[in-house]
């Protein structure tokens, strides 16, 4: 019986160390993000990691750097195509800084819920186009994915009912054509900055609102200054995977496979995991006595965001207005 238990202990031990070896020899790759580890991006750096792991064998693993550790968004934009970072996420806002087409996904209302947001992101046919787009016009960084962090509302000192409670409103925006265009036609002025100052802006009426996801105002304690939330649900805040040209030269077309496959599974998964993480912020927040404004009319917004959505579109290329039309034949 000793030598049994030997046997199996020796077993045991060689395994333990096989495996030890084998994590020690992983290829380590930095991975950036701006928000924390508990938001979407976060699952979405998880589940890539996981699952990169598994194709690879346990040679390819991540190292996350949530929280804008390796800079804000714009910046890590410009480390990608360095390659000073390894892969990073950002929002398809912050993209349209290195293609303006990105933009498209910013439109108003081109998502018409939570639930066709999740049907859309997960679609072959929109996140096939959002890669040839950026393709087309990046050629230091490649997309991989598209993921979302749910739909945008705008947060601060005050409740929006309709359309006229944002008329002279100084609202913080992402820095894109398609925002600048939109908020003022419902009678708002747009203010840009990085989303490390939103905090203190509205917190010294620098702008009386923001915009963006539940959780993200969570997780950022955006509440403390802004406490309350207007469910317009005007906007997605969709997000696209990067890695850069730099790194992905160097791997081989089976590496370049698995990378590939594990990106593929933020598409199909990580909507809906945003979309849950959303509602339990909500409920976390409401618990806090944050205030949530349901049923504000949208009619009038709708109606002065309609007619610019295919303008828009059309100004920023033809791959925009290909994006604009998948997303609205999306059931």
């Amino acid at each position: 019986m000793n030598h049994v238990r030997s046997a199996a202990l020796g077993v045991a031990m060689l395994a333990f160390a096989s495996s030890a070896t084998f994590a020690a020899d992983a290829k380590h790759y930095s991975f950036g993000y701006d928000q924390p580890h508990t938001t979407a991006y976060g699952f979405a750096a998880d589940l890539f990691d996981t699952k990169l792991r598994e194709l690879s064998h346990g040679t390819m693993t991540i190292d996350q750097f949530p929280g804008g550790q390796l800079g804000s968004e714009p910046q890590m934009l410009q480390k990608i195509r360095t390659g000073d970072i390894d892969f990073m996420m950002s929002s398809t806002a912050n993209a349209a800084t290195v293609s303006p087409q990105s933009g498209v996904l910013s439109i108003h209302y081109l998502f018409r819920s939570e639930e066709h947001l999740v049907r859309a992101i997960a679609d072959k046919r929109l996140v096939t186009a959002v890669r040839e787009m950026f393709a087309e016009t990046v050629k230091d960084a490649h997309v991989l994915t598209v993921g979302t962090m749910g739909l945008r509302n705008l947060y601060g000192k005050k409740e929006v009912h309709s359309m006229a409670d944002l008329a002279n409103m100084k609202i913080r925006v992402q820095a894109t054509p398609t925002e600048d265009a939109m908020f003022p036609a419902y009678g708002a002025q747009t203010i840009h900055m990085p989303f490390g100052s939103v905090y203190t802006s509205l917190q010294t009426g620098v702008v009386d609102m923001a915009e963006n996801g539940v959780n993200v105002y969570d997780t950022n304690k955006h509440y403390e200054v802004g406490p309350i939330m207007s469910m317009t649900e005007h906007e997605a805040n969709n997000n696209v995977m990067w890695v850069s040209d730099k790194l992905w030269q160097t791997l081989t077309p089976e590496q370049r496979g698995w990378v590939q496959a594990a990106a593929d599974e933020i598409a199909s998964q990580e909507p809906k995991a945003a979309i849950e993480l959303e509602h339990k912020s909500r409920a976390k927040l409401q618990k806090l006595g944050v205030k949530f404004v349901d049923g504000v009319d949208k009619t009038a917004i709708i109606a002065a965001a309609t007619p610019i959505q295919d303008k828009i579109a059309a100004g920023l290329g033809a791959s925009a207005t290909k994006i604009l039309e998948i997303c609205r034949s999306i059931q």
